[in-house]
């Protein structure tokens, strides 16, 4: 695809971006994040089941949802998110402008922030950050892989990052040099990987001495030991007994929060989630099973429904199983799978069948892709013409965990198997704990199929299937093995690199009509509008399509 938009209608258009951005106040400042009444700057504590345990507290090696969960109440960006929405809104800094080429970025800071442990917030401090996600050790680049997608690269290979260099020209004033126009910057700022950190936290703690050990990673000292500027500081991670302590931070530049703790207790089955919830031991928890909601809520609970922003997925990695490698296979995989009656018996809701691996609320979705079809006679013809009749695959589901996509990993897998089983396919089914080895598998290819999804982190074409189909060497699909991978991370860049929102709309869409008719590396199998439920007394919880909740406008009564 061609790069048919000019500099100058790029520049105007990216400049009204920017001043609408820059006109912008910050919700903290109004403190529109919070209810206010009961519990509003109260000795109160909220304690809140979570789904797994955290692998660390430094956002930028975190990868899941559990850890983002902990990490997003301490830690903020130069750009964040309205509460509720996915609009990007002023955080740490107050404005960001580009220069005519779009390739630097001027951040005008806040001037009243400060870190955790006292240092000041300023350019400095922000380019300090910059330089440390950029400069990583091998080990660091693997588990910093959200850097490795928006950014493209690390230091070592500077020439293909889309990250340049960043400069303190004042005090409270950072810019930002990029390598060119992309549709994601600066809105991939919002990211919790990239938040701020305390420079002096992060020097005393190694916080780059991260290491390979056994198929996961070790982590440094500062790890453990978080230092940010949200309105929550750490306070402890009693890891026996599954609970993480953080405390409200009585020098937060913004709104303080409204209770003075924040307690998340790992709690990995859901059903005793609900049953520490009935006995109010907790005061919420996610992804309740739908079928529970009607009854959650007669019993004076609140159950709060996000929209949905996510993708459940069937990955595929020809690395492993060289069957895969055949589109006939592929195709007869497709057919293979019953989705309209897997939405109906195992999601809730208002969950429906996927047709592409974004959600239709996403530029560039492809209103023309219909339903995949359901045909199991016919994907029966395409193994035999494949020569794969009695093909073994071996198809892993994670274990001690719900998502937004996948409320009951087990139930869908099962679902996904017996279909799979019913056209000849020999299932050797495998499982891991979500952060006990399953992510980590997935990622070094351990599996030849697996279920895994995505919920958006922005709204951004590219955060979905760039994030899957953009990075040759790191993705999950193992697309590198394809004769296509190349040509389709080539062509997702370039349509990423259209600022203007019509014609990348249109790039994004025939691109994901070829994935889809022509490529087929993974089936996209269904979006599902997750919950959350608070118990009573619980006031505040703004839902989240991005499942980003920030804890700091809840308030709890009647303790």
């Amino acid at each position: 695809m061609s790069r048919t938009r000019t500099v100058a209608t790029w520049t105007t258009a990216v400049l009204a971006a920017a001043a609408l951005a820059g006109c912008a106040e910050s919700d903290r400042d109004e403190g529109s994040g919070g209810s206010g009444g009961s519990g509003s700057g109260s000795d109160a504590t909220f304690v809140f089941g979570a789904a797994g345990a955290p692998e660390m507290f430094d956002p930028f090696y975190a990868t899941d949802g559990e850890t983002f969960r902990v990490t997003r109440q301490m830690f903020e960006g130069l750009l964040g998110i309205e509460p509720g929405s996915a609009e990007v809104v002023p955080e740490l800094a107050t404005e960001w402008t580009p220069n005519e080429d779009g390739t630097e970025w001027t951040f005008t800071l806040r001037d009243d922030v400060t870190f955790h442990d006292g240092e000041p917030f300023n350019a400095e401090a922000v380019c300090y950050n910059f330089e440390r996600m950029f400069d990583q050790n091998d080990a660091g680049q693997v588990a910093g892989e959200y850097w490795g997608y928006v950014m493209g690269a690390f230091a070592n290979d500077a020439d293909n990052s889309l990250y340049q260099g960043c400069e303190a020209t004042g005090e409270f004033e950072a810019v930002v040099t990029i390598s060119g126009p992309t549709s994601g910057f600066p809105t991939m700022l919002t990211l919790e990987s990239l938040s701020m950190q305390s420079p002096k936290a992060l020097e005393e703690g190694d916080a780059n001495g991260i290491a390979a050990e056994g198929e996961g990673f070790s982590f440094p000292e500062y790890a453990d030991n978080p230092v940010g500027t949200g309105p929550f500081t750490f306070g402890e991670y009693d890891e026996a007994n599954g609970t993480i302590s953080l405390e409200r931070n009585d020098d937060y530049w913004g709104e303080a929060a409204k209770v003075s703790e924040l307690v998340f207790r790992v709690i990995p089955d859901e059903s005793t989630r609900r049953q520490e919830l009935e006995a109010g031991s907790i005061n919420g928890y996610d992804l309740p099973n739908p079928v529970d909601w009607n009854a959650l809520e007669e019993s004076g609970n609140t159950v709060e429904i996000r929209d949905a922003f996510n993708i459940l997925y069937m990955g595929f990695n020809p690395d492993t199983n060289p069957q895969l490698q055949d589109l006939k296979v592929r195709q007869a995989l497709n057919l293979a799978i019953n989705r309209e009656q897997l939405v109906q018996t195992q999601l809730p809701e208002g969950a429906e069948v996927a047709t592409q691996f974004m959600p239709k609320t996403v530029s560039g979705y492809n209103t023309e892709l219909a339903a995949p079809e359901y045909d199991p006679e016919r994907a029966q013809e395409l193994l035999a013409e494949a020569g794969a009749e009695g093909m073994t695959l071996t198809f892993a589901y994670p274990t001690e965990v719900s998502r937004p996509y996948m409320p009951d990993p087990q139930k869908l897998y099962e679902a996904l198997r017996t279909d799979l089983e019913a056209v000849g396919v020999k299932v050797d089914v495998k499982t891991a704990s979500w952060n006990g080895g399953y992510l980590d598998n997935v990622t070094a290819g351990k599996y030849d199929a697996y279920i895994l999804g995505w919920t958006g982190d922005y709204d951004s074409p590219f955060n979905f299937i760039g994030t899957f189909f953009g990075n040759l060497k790191e993705n999950d699909f193992g697309t590198s093995a394809m004769p296509w991978g190349k040509q389709l991370a080539d062509d997702l860049k370039a349509a990423d690199a259209i600022v203007d929102e019509a014609e990348r709309s249109a790039a994004f869409e025939e691109i994901n009509a070829q994935i889809m008719e022509d490529y087929l590396p993974g089936l996209p199998i269904s979006h599902s509008p997750p919950a959350l439920v608070v118990g009573p007394g619980v006031e505040g919880v703004i839902p989240s399509p991005l499942t980003a909740e920030e804890f700091d406008s809840v308030t709890v009564s009647g303790e």
